[in-house]
């Protein structure tokens, strides 16, 4: 044990703008939203261009494209933001899914899709999301990686708006974001279904923001809950997902991007919210309590199971329980971090668990960014174990069957407890149903073409799945033998970073953001978490810290694997006269594959939110 007091962290630099002139934008698959014009830095010259560097898999990326709306809308005749899509999975290479994404998330901005990763590349991005300022005059001054950063950005643009207004260089008008022409399904993305008492199916039409009951043909509509605009009230939803039916008939909805649950009835029509704020959760709020009290934060799927209701917290890596009856809400199961741990509930990891299915003492979960299908079990000491069936972590997926140890998913988003013990997974990136058997241990497909399938309900002796991407449910009966398909197997064509074996700086970058100061009136106000993937990894360094930079002692046997990196850093406004300054909270995980040779760097920086590394 060392003794010692901890070094400070060091003062932030100075504030300074880098003349750093952008590299140009570049993708293969080309531009989104602009009516089929191609743009490059110098048609935008004039205007503050922000990059937003993200993945439709991606849940944080989802969060900071809704983070960025009301900026889009305040700034319209000033700025651009572009969505550079880089892709983790092989499935968002595909331009045909990239359109349906840009579609599916309402994303109201040009998207340049840039499939091999170049623009990414040129911009040293390590992470998703990752936000990317460009001044008028086409220089970089300010990225950002992670969430949270909406506030500071809105500030340093109406600082650009001066500056360059004042300079001549500023040039107001129309963007280039032309809308796509609507297209008329009865369905539109949807994302979950239920069956309800009465034989009808209940589907949540996730991007017309609607519940759909449609009749036992799975075609025919029979009501629509909801207005359809995007909103938090008694007749709106935002982006609704998962869906869950009561013992006593009513149905929870998790309203995914209001951060909430609530409550259908279908004998009355009416809906209630049950639980959350409509404010997203954030690191240093309640993790349980009244159940209206506490913020979550991007529920994707909700499962009945011993006399609770579970949640697949997806935007923090979580699985969370309501108690109808109590009125309450709390964590069940994971830490916040990103990455695949089994064990005791409590340290188990989750990446972006997005489906749920009960059967006796288990619960099934389509655990998507780590392609895995684990369950949750009863530990015998009242509390939870959490193990994985399928799925080996962050940055290796695909499509292969056979011994489960060895088999492979895509991003599955649906899982579907069978009859006979058996579990239907909807493995949404490969557009393929599979199948685990726990009792033989193997993995096969049951079907295929299937496009971004992302729930599967039971409805006699079919299965109906949600195909989300064709905008319908497709009916299909179950096969006694499964179809057989050849196996492919990928990692993320994301680059490894070279590091030198040995000593190993680890620097995350964060500036304050101008008018802010860092928020150390509870203690410190940064943290940083780190561990890897093997944890044979790291031969020093691992765990929790409150500085910002670590030194980090790599095993010189073990040549290559992941750095978990969790970062954050609370700031508030610097103003004296305000006795309740406004306080914002960044934060980020990074997942840094890394290969350890001889001339690898020595020092791995990763940017919170700074002017450069």
């Amino acid at each position: 044990m060392n003794d010692a007091a901890p070094a400070p962290t060091p003062a932030p630099a100075p504030r300074r703008r880098a003349r750093v002139r952008a590299p140009e934008l570049i993708g293969k698959g080309g531009w989104l939203n602009t009516g089929g014009t191609s743009y490059t830095l110098a048609d935008l010259r004039g205007r503050i261009v922000i990059l937003d560097f993200w993945t439709f898999c991606c849940i944080n990326c989802l969060h900071v494209l809704d983070e960025l709306r009301e900026l889009e809308e305040k700034h319209r005749d000033t700025v651009v933001i572009i969505g550079v899509h880089s892709p983790k999975f092989v499935h968002e290479a595909d331009h045909a899914a990239v359109v349906d994404a840009v579609e599916r998330y309402e994303v109201h901005h040009p998207v340049l899709d840039d499939p091999e990763l170049a623009t990414w590349k040129q911009y040293a991005v390590r992470a998703w999301p990752t936000l990317v300022v460009i001044d008028p005059e086409g220089y970089v001054v300010a990225q950002h990686a992670g969430e949270g950063h909406a506030h500071a950005i809105a500030r340093l643009v109406e600082e650009l708006e001066a500056e360059h207004e004042a300079k001549g260089t500023l040039r107001r008008g129309d963007g280039p974001y032309v809308a796509p022409e609507p297209v008329a399904t009865d369905l539109r993305f949807p994302g979950k279904a239920v069956l309800l008492a009465n034989g009808n199916l209940l589907v949540s039409d996730s991007t017309r923001h609607q519940l759909v009951e449609l009749a036992p043909d799975g075609e025919s509509v029979v009501r629509r809950i909801g207005s359809g605009e995007r909103g938090f009230g008694p007749d709106a939803f935002s982006e609704p997902q998962g869906l869950a039916l009561l013992p006593d008939g009513r149905v929870v909805v998790a309203d995914t991007v209001n951060h909430a649950l609530r409550v259908f009835d279908p004998a009355t029509g009416a809906v209630e919210t049950v639980a959350g704020t409509g404010r997203q959760w954030w690191q240093g709020s309640p993790t349980s309590g009244p159940a209206l009290e506490v913020d979550l934060s991007s529920p994707w799927d909700v499962a009945w199971w011993q006399g609770r209701v579970w949640i697949a917290m997806a935007g923090v890596h979580q699985l969370w329980t309501w108690d109808p009856e109590a009125g309450t809400v709390r964590v069940a199961a994971g830490t916040t971090n990103e990455g695949l741990v089994d064990g005791p509930a409590a340290e188990a990891w989750f990446a972006q668990p997005s489906g749920l299915s009960a059967a006796g003492d288990r619960l099934w979960i389509a655990d998507s960014e780590t392609s895995s299908l684990r369950y949750a079990e009863p530990d015998g000491e009242g509390g939870y174990a959490i193990r994985s069936a399928v799925g080996t972590g962050l940055f290796d997926f695909g499509h292969r069957d056979g011994d489960a140890a060895q088999a492979l998913l895509q991003h599955p988003l649906g899982v579907t407890a069978l009859p006979d013990g058996s579990v239907a997974v909807c493995d949404t990136y490969n557009h393929a149903l599979r199948r685990f058997d726990p009792a033989t241990g193997q993995v096969t497909t049951l079907a295929t073409d299937l496009r971004e399938p992302s729930d599967a309900v039971l409805v006699g002796e079919d299965i109906v799945v949600v195909e989300s991407a064709r905008h319908r449910l497709t009916r299909l009966r179950l096969p006694e033998e499964a179809v057989r398909v050849d196996a492919v197997a990928h990692r993320t064509q994301r680059a490894a970073t070279e590091v030198a074996p040995g000593t190993l700086r680890l620097d995350v970058v964060f500036q304050a953001p101008a008018g802010q100061k860092l928020d150390t009136r509870y203690g410190p106000s940064t943290r940083l978490l780190v561990s890897s993937t093997p944890p044979e990894l790291l031969a020093e360094g691992e765990g929790p810290g409150s500085d910002l930079f670590r030194e980090l002692v790599l095993n010189p046997e073990v040549t290559e694997g992941v750095l978990h990196v969790s970062a954050m850093a609370a700031s508030c406004d610097d103003d004296p006269a305000n006795e309740y300054p406004a306080c914002h909270v960044h934060q980020q995980d990074w997942g840094v594959p890394v290969r350890v040779v001889a001339d690898g760097a020595v020092r791995l920086p990763l940017v919170l939110a700074g002017l450069d590394a």
